[in-house]
């Protein structure tokens, strides 16, 4: 068995007893706590799923590293992107949406190996679906092949921007975009959005300096799926470096470049 089918088997079997938790915290009160602002949330269970996924990962690989939210990984200014196998977790993208909504949230993961996504998982919890890639067999949604996504420009599709969109230094910028496309669409969640893009719902997802875990799983997903990703400045990806991204069609993140450059 390849490392790569081998680790397949391993992740959907984790992330399936991640998914039993969550389901299980319904019969329990969640610990809520703020972290940098009174919207920033985490709970236990975001700790609690790290912590066993971790384990896993570290028991299986232990020579692999670890980038993850709530401070069980490694510490990334320890990890080389050019030579290191990373894994990527959230337990829990959409932490608000969790204790808010109870829906659109997930858990993601993604592991890198020298700096190119590899394997990309997104679990939709409360719709049971598992979006998942490997590197040249395409995105799946649990055992379905997704088509590749068209490539439509942003007049004839929807785009999507994370929740600073409206913040006083961007709102400008979204507003131009807006104006090119048919409208704006938001979850709330990184990786629900980079799966709006590989099931071709939405051609544009806009995100601004988010951490590693949040998109990491997303770019290779994107990637996959036969779109792209690039940052606002055309720089070389990497997931470690906090930078404004455009997720979506080639031609899509084209016409929004050319807007970014005309401001």
């Amino acid at each position: 068995m390849s490392l790569t089918i081998e680790r397949d088997t391993l992740i959907k079997k984790w992330l399936k007893e991640a998914e039993n938790m969550i389901n299980e915290s319904v019969n329990n009160e969640l610990e809520i706590e703020t972290k940098s602002d009174r919207s920033d949330f985490v709970t236990n269970m975001d700790r609690n799923i790290e912590e066993m996924l971790v384990k896993k990962i570290r028991a299986e690989y232990p020579n692999d590293k670890i980038v993850s939210e709530e401070g069980f990984g490694d510490d990334p200014t320890n990890i080389d992107m050019s030579e290191d196998t990373v894994w990527f977790l959230d337990p829990i993208d959409g932490t608000m949406n969790f204790v808010v909504q109870d829906e659109n949230y997930c858990v993601m993961l993604a592991i890198y190996e020298k700096n190119v996504g590899i394997q990309s998982y997104i679990l939709d919890v409360k719709k049971e679906k598992l979006y998942w890639a490997i590197k040249g067999k395409g995105v799946y949604c649990n055992d379905e092949l997704l088509p590749k996504i068209k490539n439509a420009s942003l007049r004839d599709g929807l785009f999507a921007s994370n929740t600073k969109f409206l913040s006083d230094e961007i709102v400008g910028l979204n507003t131009e975009i807006l104006k090119e496309t048919l409208g704006i669409r938001n979850i709330g969640s990184a990786g629900l959005e980079a799966v709006e893009i590989a099931k071709g719902n939405t051609v544009l997802y806009i995100t601004y300096g988010l951490n590693a875990w949040d998109i990491a799983p997303g770019i290779m997903m994107v990637q996959e799926s036969g779109g792209t990703v690039k940052r606002f400045d055309e720089k070389p990806l990497n997931p470690l470096e906090k930078s404004a991204l455009l997720m979506g069609t080639h031609a899509a993140v084209e016409d929004a470049l050319q807007i970014i450059k005309n401001k």
